[in-house]
C-alpha cells in the first residue's frame, strides 16, 4: 500500500483511538443525564468494533494475506486481537453495569468493591489496548506486508514444511 493511501487509515485508527480516550476520560464527568451517558458507551462500543474492522480490512489488504498466509497475519498480530476482544469486553461489561447501577439515579455513589476492580481492569485493559492497536496501525503501514519479499519468501517456506 502506499503512503499516500495508507495515511488517511492511519489517521481514522488515530481517531477512534482518540475517542475511546476521551470517553474513558470523560464519561463520568458528563453522567448529568443518563441518556448522555448511555450515547457515550455506545459511540465508544462503535469505535471498538470499527476500530477491530479496519484491522481486518488493512490485513486483506496486504500480500500475504491475498498470497493465502492468513496463519502468519494472525500469529503475527494475535496478541494485538486477544486485547482487542479482552478490552471490548471489558467495556462492555463495565458500561452495562455502570448504566444498571445508574439508572435510577445518575448521581448516586455506585463505588463498591466489584465496581471498582472492574474499572481498574478496564482502564489497565485500555493502556494496553492504545499500546498495541497503535502499534499495530504502525507497523502495518510497513512495505513488507504489501509487496513479494525475502521476508515473506522465508516465511513462505516455513509454513510450507
Amino acid at each position: 500500500m502506499r503512503r499516500s493511501s495508507y495515511r488517511p487509515i492511519l489517521y481514522l485508527q488515530f481517531f477512534l483511538l482518540f475517542v475511546d480516550l476521551f470517553v474513558n476520560s470523560f464519561s463520568d464527568l458528563l453522567r448529568m443525564a443518563n441518556v448522555i451517558q448511555l450515547v457515550l458507551y455506545i459511540i465508544q462500543d462503535v469505535c471498538l468494533v470499527f476500530a477491530v474492522i479496519v484491522v481486518f480490512l488493512v490485513f486483506f489488504n496486504t500480500f500475504i494475506f491475498q498470497a493465502g498466509l492468513v496463519g502468519l497475519l494472525i500469529r503475527k498480530f494475535k496478541t494485538t486481537i486477544i486485547v482487542t476482544l479482552t478490552y471490548f469486553i471489558l467495556c462492555v461489561g463495565l458500561h452495562v453495569w455502570a448504566m444498571s447501577l445508574r439508572w435510577e439515579d445518575p448521581n448516586r455513589y455506585i463505588w463498591n468493591n466489584g465496581f471498582q476492580a472492574m474499572f481498574v481492569f478496564q482502564r489497565v485493559g485500555a493502556v494496553f489496548y492504545y499500546y498495541f492497536y497503535k502499534r499495530t496501525a504502525l507497523r502495518l503501514g510497513d512495505p513488507r506486508f504489501y509487496q513479494d519479499s525475502d521476508w515473506l519468501r522465508r516465511e513462505f517456506a516455513k509454513v510450507g514444511r
